[in-house]
């Protein structure tokens, strides 16, 4: 994988951690800042709403830059808009950068995967998107709980310096190593990429990715009450328990970098199939602590691992979208990573206990592979002139090297 792969993946590593590491650091915030700790979760609410709108709209206007000066643009300005949070007394200010740094990482991860999987070969797009992905599950490892560690002994504002500093680097590497390039508005039209969103294998693609995201976050963001009222750990845990979850997804991550580009169909299926199973196993184990360790990092890698595969899938099947692939794949995931919490949250308030988001988890793994199994059904019913719009990577890339 080139060098430059790589620094990409070290941008998305800090903005993983800045996207996750206010799960620990809201009470702080609400403290300094003097608003109601329900006032400070809106931070985490206005970077969800920034990322889902963001992904689509930046990538649309970034398209007439060159990739190098795309990048560099959504990187610096996320670096300043933390730097701006780090030393804000008002709390309108620290939300407005919440917002403005949402999109400015979108529209860097969206320019980022088609960046990444344009240094590669054709048939090594799943290696290039784990190795990008990868900084995300790090901001699991630790991301998130050096953020917390980071804010306990000096303050929340260090976690906003950090993320900062870990920024650096990437800015300068990337100005080093990533080629300029030419803007992407030469090489096809707006209007036809939209259009492409009409295409069964994308779109059918592209929900799959929202509906697994949003199992994986509705369980995510409710692990730590699980984890002490369910299977009984002492509140000392949760960090390291998080750090697992997090170790498995980059595992995970790895695993689809390798299988997903030779049998996607075979290993999606089985990943998810494997996943359904598991939330169900963890909602029924939930109590058993040795369970309880086991599947987090389980649920942790089979959750990434499909999902990983189906940001690759978004890639290959986004054949007629080419500079927009990646905001459209940043968009699924982040619809999912606003629509599972708010399930998760829908089944607590209904005084259904703190295993119902494992639950809601499994329904919506079991959701995304009805319509799978639909749109195979589809795929093999469909006549033989149809066949293309689902058809493998493999053969895509074929039929291309003959024409």
């Amino acid at each position: 994988m080139p060098f430059a792969l790589y620094m990409l993946g070290l941008a998305v590593f800090a903005q993983g951690t800045s996207e996750f590491m206010l799960s620990g650091l809201g009470p702080d915030i609400a403290a300094d800042l003097d608003v109601s700790l329900s006032t400070a979760s809106t931070l985490t609410s206005a970077f969800a709403v920034g990322m889902v709108i963001g992904a689509p709209v930046m990538a649309v206007l970034s398209r007439r830059w060159p990739r190098r000066t795309a990048l560099l643009a959504f990187l610096v300005a996320f670096l300043l808009v933390h730097v701006v949070g780090a030393l804000t007394t008002s709390f309108a200010v620290l939300l407005a950068t919440r917002v403005v740094g949402a999109l400015a990482n979108a529209g860097f991860l969206a320019v980022a995967l088609v960046t990444a999987v344009a240094m590669v070969e054709p048939h090594a797009k799943g290696r290039a998107t784990s190795a990008l992905l990868g900084g995300v599950t790090i901001a699991c490892v630790a991301g998130v709980p050096g953020g917390a560690l980071l804010g306990q002994f000096w303050g929340w504002r260090s976690a906003f310096w950090a993320v900062a500093l870990v920024s650096l680097p990437a800015v300068l590497a990337i100005l080093r190593s990533v080629p300029a390039g030419a803007p992407d508005a030469a090489v096809t039209g707006v209007r036809g990429e939209l259009r492409s969103l009409r295409e069964p294998r994308l779109g059918v693609t592209l929900l799959l990715g929202a509906l697994v995201n949003g199992a994986t976050f509705c369980t995510f963001t409710y692990l730590a009450p699980l984890i002490t009222d369910v299977a009984g750990f002492r509140e000392a845990w949760v960090p390291a328990l998080l750090a697992l979850f997090g170790v498995g997804s980059f595992l995970g991550v790895t695993l689809a970098g390798r299988f997903a580009d030779r049998r996607p169909v075979p290993f999606l299926l089985g990943g998810a199939a494997l996943l359904l199973a598991g939330w169900v196993l963890f909602a029924v184990t939930a109590a058993n602590p040795v369970a309880a360790v086991a599947l987090v990092l389980v649920q942790g890698a089979l959750s990434f691992g499909v999902g990983s595969a189906l940001i690759t899938q978004v890639l290959y099947a986004a054949t007629r979208a080419p500079t927009l692939a990646g905001g459209f794949a940043t968009a699924a995931l982040n619809v999912g990573a606003a629509i599972g919490p708010v399930g998760g949250g829908i089944a607590l308030s209904a005084g259904l206990g703190h295993r119902s988001p494992l639950w809601v988890s499994a329904l919506l793994v079991a959701l995304a592979l009805l319509v799978g199994a639909v749109a195979l059904l589809s795929r093999r019913q469909a006549p033989s002139g149809n066949e293309s719009r689902w058809s493998s990577p493999q053969v895509n890339s074929a039929t291309q090297r003959r024409g």
